[in-house]
């Protein structure tokens, strides 16, 4: 419960220090991270009934930073907390999902098998969406894409910014890449987590070891540079809005700067790809538009006869308690004559 952090006195905040990308670090950023968490779990501030967390509104987004911000010094930016704050509520969804929705209930029982804590609304919001086509194709994408994914890494839940800022300060140097990913994917053994990373880390080395001898003939040693020449070239190019082995909230454009594309997939290769995305984009957005659309209409039906259900109810009940009237006036001795 960080009681601790809840009994501060009146105007102190934790201090929260950050790295040259703008991620927290030190043993601070452990309980921001818990901080975060808790607070993409509370369903007042950041409710499940959004789709996604683009369609969240800004203000709920502001006000949980600021909710955070009343506890925490903060280096880092709105931006990184926002994004923390994402990827937290996406899991949070997505613990929900697989433990209250994934099982053999019926769509009404699910509906109604409201976890605990949560706002009975939203949750039903949720369950509707996650039934849906829409819902179900966008489940189907995940699935696809994390079958894809041949190992995982050893850093649990602590950020691989702190994981790097915590062997700088024991060994006294910088952490370059390579070396970051071994310690993320090593065991506590010393073994690799997966026999492809072994075989990936193997790769690296001699890599490593062919593009030092090289840049140490041609005299421009760059550790940086080879690490990042090392990667692109065992692991292939790197996506759209990360890089490999420095964690969330860093891009490919602010961690290479100009030379960003020289490690992203090539234009000519992607150019008919991207093309071909964006009409399957463009295709599902009407798709989903005239969907909604429907959706919609079914919901204003489905509201328009709650509430004239809501009226005969309330105009049959104000009838009975017309008539009870009438009754007992009737019933009432009259008063007799003086």
């Amino acid at each position: 419960m960080l009681t601790g952090l809840y009994n501060l006195p009146p105007g102190e905040r934790v201090q929260v220090s950050r790295n040259d990308a703008g991620q927290p670090i030190g043993a601070e950023a452990g309980v921001l991270a818990n901080v975060i968490g808790m607070t993409a779990r509370n369903g007042a501030l950041l409710p499940i009934s959004y789709e996604s967390w683009r369609e969240m509104p800004n203000g709920n987004k502001n006000q949980a930073v600021d909710h955070i911000k009343e506890r925490f010094s903060l280096e880092v930016s709105d931006d990184y907390v926002k994004h923390a704050l994402g990827k937290k509520w996406r899991d949070h969804k997505s613990f929900l999902k697989k433990k209250y929705f994934k099982n053999s209930l019926s769509l009404q029982e699910k509906m109604q098998n409201v976890p605990p804590g949560l706002i009975r609304y939203q949750w039903e919001d949720a369950v509707k969406f996650w039934s849906s086509t829409k819902g179900e194709e966008r489940e189907r994408v995940g699935v696809a894409s994390r079958q894809k994914q041949k190992y995982t890494h050893t850093a649990g839940s602590k950020s691989f910014a702190r994981i790097a800022n915590e062997e700088e300060l024991k060994s006294g140097s910088s952490v370059g890449r390579v070396q970051l990913f071994d310690i993320t994917h090593t065991k506590k053994d010393g073994s690799a987590i997966t026999p492809e990373a072994a075989e990936i880390m193997a790769k690296m080395k001699d890599k490593k070891i062919e593009f030092e001898a090289t840049a140490s003939t041609n005299g421009s040693a760059n550790l940086d540079d080879i690490d990042n020449q090392v990667i692109a070239d065992v692991l292939g190019p790197e996506r759209y809005g990360r890089v490999r082995c420095q964690g969330s909230f860093v891009t490919p454009t602010k961690y290479f700067g100009a030379h960003s594309s020289q490690y992203m997939p090539s234009q000519s290769r992607s150019s008919q790809a991207e093309v071909n995305r964006l009409q399957q984009q463009l295709t599902q957005f009407k798709a989903e538009v005239e969907a909604r659309e429907v959706e919609r209409a079914a919901m204003e039906a489905e509201r328009a006869a709650r509430e004239a259900e809501r009226e005969a109810s309330y105009k049959n009940l104000e009838n009975k308690f017309q008539e009870l009237m009438a009754m007992f006036k009737q019933n009432q001795p009259q008063n007799p004559p003086s």
